[in-house]
């Protein structure tokens, strides 16, 4: 099958669940500080004709990431899941090893991809970013940063373009 008709069977309207990984944004008690990272997923997921089947927040923390990604992916109106942040090199920064623990099957070309495009906006400080991508259960999770301008780029040139095809493939062949 061709990539085009790869794209073409997977057009339909996807449902997201997006989780914030934050220590200081989105959740309870963190004194009103904005989520800008999951308000700029949740647009741009809807913006392109799609929804949203669960918002959720967790702290930076290993337990509390795997018990938000696992809630989602148990969801059956949840078909792809989109982290922001905690993909830095601080010490607070667990998101990517703990999926990595996760994930059945790698999506190496996420990270490799997103690392590339960013490249040509920040330069070499593209090094710092440890975004990645795999598969959990037949689902598709991807761990963006949780800059605003760092989501823009993932949502418009990888995630949204390849949305369709990515969960379609994580899925495996239909059955007539």
């Amino acid at each position: 099958m061709s990539l085009e008709q790869h794209r073409k069977d997977g057009s339909r309207a996807l449902s997201f669940a997006v989780i914030t990984v934050s220590d200081t944004r989105g959740g309870p008690g963190q004194g009103g500080k904005p989520d800008l990272g999951g308000d700029l997923l949740v647009s741009s997921i809807e913006a392109a004709g799609h929804r949203i089947g669960l918002r959720d927040w967790c702290v930076d923390e290993a337990g509390p990431i795997e018990d938000c990604v696992r809630r989602a992916l148990a969801r059956a109106d949840v078909d792809l899941v989109l982290s922001t942040g905690g993909t830095g090199i601080a010490p607070r920064d667990v998101t990517a090893p703990t999926l990595a623990r996760l994930f059945e099957r790698e999506i190496p070309g996420f990270g490799e991809l997103f690392r590339w495009l960013s490249f040509r906006e920040i330069g070499s400080a593209t090094i710092l970013s440890r975004a990645c991508g795999g598969v959990i259960g037949g689902k598709v999770v991807l761990a963006l940063p949780g800059s605003p301008k760092a989501l823009r780029l993932a949502m418009d040139e990888i995630v949204l373009k390849e949305a369709g095809h990515l969960v379609a493939q994580a899925r495996g062949p239909r059955t007539p």
